[in-house]
């Protein structure tokens, strides 16, 4: 009644009394029961050196090309030839690593525990029955012993192997691939006909693919061999240099800086990744990979999608299979199907990293694989949400680690709405990722728009901004979504300004669904205050009355709308946006091409959190054009930013350029102040301030309420109608001033209508007036 797959004997014999370290290998390669599949190739490019010194604009100029695929191969110019710090003496010879236990045999071919463990337990019985009439069948209990008890459920996974250096691990592995490709060997081709191999053959890729599959496919043998996976650079090592004492000259420190050392990468300008401070490793540090002959990294994608690069230091190829992202879900129910048993056990089995499945049956399910055969030197590239795998053809040392382009923004967000409803922990918070660049894309509109500080840093923005642009739309999204959500749970008396510093030190993620609450959160009076659920589970947070609920929201949907109007280009946002969130103002600023006085050249201290600069005491004093050509006699002035400014001379037919600049300056400021002015006049509509502080101080809750500073839900600038004159002259550095839409309400149009916009985000969230009756 229980039928499982018959025990194979053992290939692999590790260790003995003496050592854990040494080998005998029984099992031999069967060349005529290969298993190689037929695949296409993924594709391979060729940067020239001058492709090659932009890291990410050149992987967004193949990725029209490579994303099809959901894997490519990039083989760097000859002369990228960057020093490996693994290869000194000392780390080869010294330095120890840890590795894992990895049952070729059993990565597709496998029962899932519960069977295993019903099966022991009626062989249990039998065996009892059997003893009375002096007859033992035996009791085989390997394959449960080849399972660790996690949380209270069996599952599959990867033993814990022995330690080892560089140089131990390269003899071990050379000396498994020996025994098993064994020389002087005869073996018969498919065709039947006889191979005689001399004593120094060694085994084609295609012949080390053909044996690993048939392995994994149709096992004959108990086949264990050990992979360094996941191996930290920041505790072992990197193999790329990262500081200048790691590089022999002059000529090699370049390799410490380049966007291609894996140290740098995850954090190159146009990276969302680099609005992370904390070190992640594995996504932000990269990982070592240390493999031998038939290590295994299994069929996954990336946390929470993003793009990850490979490096191969050294050794044999490494060889990958590649899915594109938009078959995802489609390899995923493939694995289902064939593997059914293991998904049944353990739902999220593809999390764990531990499952084959042939690429053969794959593509019988029509879903594209593709072939990728990496060498050293080489850098695979994976794309958003591609599910890949792979192997080793021997020793060998890659490395490799994660990066976020504007591009990946929508996929992060789906893959956090995925994480939300299986209850997984997330590594990185995509709104911090969203909002960092959002920020930055609006600093870059401002210099550029109004400034004209057309830096490359700033015009990289122009391309994924505007109506139609990524960012915009990514952004669009996610302020609707929370827009929704916040609309149907609180009211205003519930409403709290989150403090910059909430998850500054420690992560803040939903005690439901674990859910990152970097934009906001809900908590509760009467329970822990440092206890919290995303919008989604302010429900399920605790059984306390619905009263005692209060949300915190790092802004307030107004003030994110106006984010968004910046970002899709229109001006009076970027100016509200600039001078409300990143501290700058217009009246800060003069023309530097009409105006060459330093003093009055500056701008508000900026706040690395993003706060408002309040003090507004603190802007530069700008006395009049009348004021200042009153007077003969030398003066000075002086900014935000401490710069004293140099002597003039208020003569004005001898400087008319300083007196038409200091006109147009006058004239921004007055602008400055009125629409500051505007917006102050509509802060009656926020909520009380006072009540809100008061009920955070008794309850003990280390929250604020949403302040004066933020904006209203419309705030009509008609009343403000100012003509300000440009500069005579224009030049790169005239202040360009807001265009005619300023007068207009601000909006946030939806989408989709109220209804549909409803179902789509808050599924069986509560409204207020259920919420009120909880």
């Amino acid at each position: 009644n229980f039928p499982s797959r018959p025990r194979l004997p053992q290939g692999v014999i590790r260790g003995c009394e003496v050592c854990s370290t040494c080998q005998k290998v029984i099992a031999g390669w069967r060349q005529e029961e290969a298993c190689r599949p037929n695949l296409q190739e993924a594709p391979v490019f060729h940067p020239s050196e001058e492709e090659f010194e932009d890291t990410l604009k050149y992987i967004a100029s193949i990725r029209p090309r490579a994303e099809a695929y959901g894997i490519c191969r990039i083989i760097p110019p000859p002369s990228w030839k960057p020093p490996c710090p693994l290869k000194e003496n000392n780390m080869w010879v010294n330095s120890k690593f840890s590795t894992r236990i990895q049952r070729v045999d059993k990565l597709q071919n496998r029962d899932a525990v519960r069977k295993l463990l019903k099966i022991n337990n009626h062989k249990k019985r039998k065996r009892r029955r059997c003893m009375k009439t002096g007859v033992d069948h035996g009791i085989n209990t390997t394959d449960i012993l080849d399972y660790s008890e996690t949380g209270g459920t069996y599952g599959f996974g990867f033993e814990p192997g022995p330690e080892f250096t560089l140089d131990a691990f390269q003899k071990y592995a050379d000396d498994f691939k020996a025994q098993y490709f064994r020389k002087d060997s005869n073996a018969a081709d498919s065709g039947g006909n006889m191979t005689v191999f001399p004593k120094q053959w060694q085994p084609s890729v295609e012949n080390i693919e053909g044996e690993y599959w048939r392995m994994v496919e149709k096992p004959t043998e108990e086949i264990e061999v050990l992979y360094g996976a996941d191996l930290e650079t920041g505790i072992f090592g990197s193999g790329f240099p990262k500081l200048s004492h790691q590089v022999s000259s002059v000529s090699e420190e370049k390799y410490v800086k380049s966007g291609w050392n894996l140290n740098n990468f995850p954090r190159l300008q146009g990276s969302v990744l680099s609005y992370e401070s904390s070190d992640i490793s594995g996504v932000l540090v990269p990982w070592l990979y240390i493999g031998m002959c038939f290590s295994s990294f299994c069929w996954h994608v990336e946390d929470h999608h993003l793009y990850s690069l490979n490096y191969m230091h050294w050794g044999a190829p490494k060889i990958w299979y590649g899915v594109p992202g938009k078959d995802a879900l489609k390899l995923e129910a493939a694995m289902r199907k064939h593997l059914p048993d293991l998904f049944e056990e353990q739902p999220d089995l593809l999390h764990k990293l531990v499952t084959q499945l042939s690429p053969s049956i794959i593509i019988s399910e029509d879903i594209p694989v593709y072939r990728c055969t990496q060498s050293p030197g080489e850098f695979v590239l994976t794309f958003p949400r591609a599910y890949h795998s792979g192997f080793n053809c021997g020793f060998n040392c890659a490395e490799a680690v994660n990066v976020a382009p504007v591009d990946w923004l929508p996929h992060g967000q789906n893959a956090i709405e995925l994480y939300r409803e299986q209850g997984r922990k997330t590594s990185i918070s995509h709104d911090k990722l969203l909002l960092g660049a959002a920020r930055e894309a609006v600093k870059a509109h401002w210099e550029l728009n109004l400034l004209r500080k057309n830096t490359s840093g700033n015009l990289r923005w122009k391309d994924v901004c505007g109506r139609d642009g990524i960012l915009s739309k990514a952004l669009k999204e996610r302020v609707e979504m929370e827009r929704v959500r916040r609309e149907f749970l609180c009211n205003s008396s519930q409403a709290l300004k989150m403090e910059t510093s909430f998850d500054a030190t420690c992560e803040r993620e939903c005690s439901v669904c674990l859910f990152d609450l970097h934009l906001s959160a809900a908590g509760c009076h009467h329970c822990s205050p440092d206890r919290y659920a995303c919008l989604n589970h302010a429900k399920q947070l605790c059984s306390c009355a619905w009263g005692a609920k209060f949300f915190l929201f790092r802004y307030d949907i107004n003030e994110l709308c106006i984010l968004v109007e910046a970002l899709e280009g229109k001006l009076s946002a970027i100016y509200r946006w600039a001078r409300s969130d990143l501290g700058l103002a217009l009246s800060s600023y003069v023309s530097k091409e009409n105006l060459r006085i330093p003093g009055l050249i500056g701008k508000l201290p900026y706040s690395p959190g993003g706060t408002a600069l309040k003090d507004r005491s603190s802007l530069p004093a700008i006395a009049s054009t009348e004021e200042k050509l009153g007077k003969e006699n030398v003066a000075k002035t002086s900014n935000s930013t401490g710069i004293i400014g140099s002597t003039y001379l208020s003569v004005k037919e001898e400087f008319p350029g300083v007196v038409k600049a200091l006109e147009d300056k006058k004239a921004v400021t007055r602008l400055d102040n009125a629409l500051h002015q505007a917006e102050v006049s509509n802060d009656s509509t926020e909520f009380e301030k006072k009540e809100s502080l008061n009920l955070a101080a008794t309850q003990g809750t280390p929250v604020h309420k949403l302040s004066r500073e933020n904006r209203p839900e419309t705030c009509n600038l008609a009343a403000v109608k100012l003509e300000v004159k440009k500069p005579s002259v224009v030049g790169n550095g005239d202040v360009i001033l807001l265009s005619d839409d300023e007068g207009e309400e601000l909006k946030m149009p939806p989408s989709e209508s109220a209804k549909d916009t409803s179902r789509k985000y808050l599924g069986d969230l509560p409204t207020q007036e259920s919420a009120g009756n909880m």
